[in-house]
């Protein structure tokens, strides 16, 4: 299509925005900036927020030519005026959370980036020498919040710190950038030069690492607060940004116990034709003991992984989806130790030249049941994330680069995600018992998110006839041993899960949500439809619409 003022608008603001963020630019794919890192000082803050506010007033002069201008118009606002919701807030100034955040960005960029050539090295190089500025302008901005009184909770800092030392070595863990360079330091054809610029730029890195915990220990936490929850305000924005959406909490919170009692029945069904007559709990501890649901070593479970995208690209492409080529490459990868414990993914870059990849954090295992793992992989892969993700990019100018880069929405992706995971349960994928049910207990995980989320940031009570717990108010405590009941994880998970829950509120109900929106959508559109209802052609118009807010997204739908 013709580049439009709307498209001329959005291509330019990610542009300008990869310049000033290097490093989340590498995360969605733009490889225009991969020598450098990103300046998160207050300055370097302003400059986005800045950017975002001329891109507004941008916005409001053009006029859109058509329903793809229009739309992703629409959407490009949503997005600006929430992420200045939260400026407006200073969330900038306490960003430490466990899931990920500035420090944490600094030293993942690198997993993204290719290890191949003598032109690859020296990328790494260059990009590893500004480790430290980036580093000390996130710390600076830390101590900004301090003097303004915009600090981040103990329990966050806390987490943080945690994962800066392992990569740091501060904990005794090998150093992360020490074995990061050392198949560049060991390759013969290496310049010595080079050798030589890796070892010192991993060292100053490292050392920035190491110093980064020094001053959270010295000079950070001693000013952090001990309240976790957030509150209402800032709930709510925070929940507008995740979701694109004004939710009524109370209603939600609600809404979230009957699902999550809905799923449990589901799960004592399933249960009993496992295991007639045992509980939820007794039919878990069965499936992991269960040899033929077990896979032994982490290259070996991997392997089973890839083969399991592979095989779900091949039996999706041509029947329920159409598959583009570059769009049918995604890797399963094992994530390097010291992050979180949560399976992720990340989109391939905007030539393919780097695939979409599904990221898997072992913790320290060496045994995995895959028996709960099979719908996880549908989430992150295929239908899931990658299917979604890698088409954007293959889209190309049908979208903005917005759209296809930087846009992301959360109550988009992971309900279309959680959905996906459904779907694969309906077409016949689950159909083996013990996958059913790790599917329900990975909806049941979504549904107490909902629950503990909202309940404690609001400091909600629990219903009066919740046994042994009725009628309590929410802490963050109550909310470890509910979601270790009620998920079934095992207990490093849920431990992760609940400090997720309290450093990013409103992101953890956003499956759930999106979900919801996905599922009501499909509904409305069988109903319109009839017996002409083409579920292909439904998923192919809602994929190609590109991110949206779930408001934005239900009222494009009813187009169908």
């Amino acid at each position: 299509m013709g580049t439009t003022r709307v498209h001329e608008i959005a291509d330019g603001y990610v542009a300008a925005f990869a310049a000033l963020d290097p490093t989340t630019a590498t995360a969605v794919g733009i490889d225009d900036h991969g020598t450098r890192l990103t300046d998160h000082s207050p300055e370097g803050i302003e400059a986005r927020d800045d950017l975002a506010r001329a891109t507004l007033r941008d916005l409001a002069a053009a006029t859109p030519t058509d329903d793809r201008d229009r739309v992703a118009a629409g959407y490009l606002e949503e997005r600006l005026r929430t992420g200045l919701a939260l400026a407006d807030l200073g969330e900038a100034y306490r960003a430490l959370n466990v899931l990920g955040g500035p420090l944490q960005d600094t030293r993942q960029v690198f997993d993204l980036m290719a290890r191949d050539t003598i032109e690859d090295w020296e990328r790494i190089a260059a990009r590893m020498t500004a480790v430290p500025g980036s580093i000390e302008s996130a710390l600076r901005t830390l101590d900004v919040g301090v003097a303004r009184g915009i600090v981040a909770a103990r329990r966050q800092a806390l987490g943080v710190r945690s994962q800066l030392a392992t990569w740091s070595g501060a904990d005794g863990s090998r150093p992360f950038f020490a074995t990061y360079v050392a198949p560049g330091l060991a390759d013969g054809t290496t310049p010595a030069s080079l050798r030589n610029r890796l070892e010192r730029a991993a060292e100053a890195a490292t050392g920035a690492l190491a110093g980064a915990v020094e001053h959270l220990d010295s000079s950070y936490l001693p000013h952090t607060t001990e309240q976790d929850a957030v509150g209402h305000d800032r709930y709510t924005a925070w929940a507008r940004y995740f979701n694109g959406t004004e939710l009524d909490l109370v209603d939600t919170y609600r809404w979230g116990w009957a699902e999550l009692r809905r799923i449990e029945a589901a799960m004592r069904a399933v249960c009993d034709r496992l295991l007639p007559g045992a509980s939820i709990d007794a039919t878990m501890d069965h499936l992991d003991a269960e040899p033929a649901l077990v896979i032994e070593g982490e290259e070996a479970f991997r392997d089973w992984l890839q083969a399991l995208l592979d095989r779900s690209v091949a039996d999706l492409d041509g029947t329920h989806f159409d598959i583009p080529a570059p769009v049918r490459r995604v890797e399963a990868m094992l994530s390097p130790p010291g992050g979180g414990a949560s399976m992720y993914y990340t989109p391939p870059s905007e030539d393919f030249s780097r695939p979409g990849r599904t990221w898997y954090p072992t913790q320290g295992q060496t045994r995995f049941p895959i028996w709960g793992e099979v719908s996880t992989c549908y989430h992150e892969g295929v239908p899931g994330h990658h299917l979604q993700c890698a088409l954007l990019t293959h889209l190309g100018d049908e979208l903005t680069r917005f759209q296809r880069t930087i846009g992301w929405n959360s109550g988009h992706g992971e309900g279309w995600a959680l959905y996906a995971e459904r779907l694969m349960g309906e077409l016949g994928y689950l159909d083996e018992p013990a996958y059913e049910l790790g599917m329900l207990r990975a909806h049941a995980l979504r549904a107490v998110r909902v629950v503990i989320d909202i309940g404690m940031h609001l400091r909600l009570r629990v219903p009066e006839d919740e046994p042994g717990i009725g009628g309590a108010r929410w802490t963050p405590d109550l909310g470890l041993q509910f979601a270790f009941d009620r998920a079934r994880l095992p207990a490093h998970m849920v431990r992760f899960e609940v400090d997720r829950y309290l450093g990013l509120p409103g992101q953890a109900i956003s499956y759930k949500i999106g979900e919801r929106v996905w599922l009501d959508s499909r509904a409305d559109a069988r109903r319109r439809h009839g017996a002409a209802f083409d579920l292909r052609a439904w998923h192919a118009f809602a994929l190609d619409l590109g991110p949206l807010g779930l408001d934005q997204l239900a009222t494009e739908l009813r187009r169908f």
